[in-house]
């Protein structure tokens, strides 16, 4: 005859929770929820400067600027400095004391402005 041997002590407590009638709940992993992706915040974009003022006729108040790019009559700008910073219409330019259009890089422009500006003020394109 073959021995009976005894079923380890987790079998039997199985059992008698059947026998009982007592549940085994599942507990469930939880899932990672999925991240909304975010943007991540971008910095101002640092604005380039256009021109820089090179001269400043104060019994006119005119500057001359000269402009590292091409510049079109009629745009806005900002004049920024250690205590300036203003925005402006450019109307009219002239070059050699006859009105132009369209300001080439590297040209100095005398502009008619309406505040004070000094030299080494940087000129911005005004969105």
């Amino acid at each position: 005859m073959k021995k009976k041997t005894k079923k380890p002590a987790k079998k039997k407590a199985k059992k008698a929770a059947k026998k009982v009638g007592a549940r085994k709940t599942k507990t469930k992993k939880a899932k990672p929820k999925a991240k909304k992706k975010v943007a991540p915040k971008k910095a101002p974009k640092a604005e380039k400067p256009i021109g820089q003022v090179t001269h400043f006729f104060t019994h006119i108040r005119v500057a001359v600027v000269k402009f590292k790019v091409p510049f079109r009559a009629g745009g806005t700008v900002r004049f920024k400095g250690a205590t300036t910073d203003f925005a402006q219409n450019l109307s009219s330019m002239q070059y050699d004391h006859k009105p132009i259009a369209v300001a080439k890089k590297g040209q100095g422009v005398g502009v008619k402005v309406a505040k004070r500006v000094r030299e080494g003020d940087m000129v911005f394109i005004e969105k």
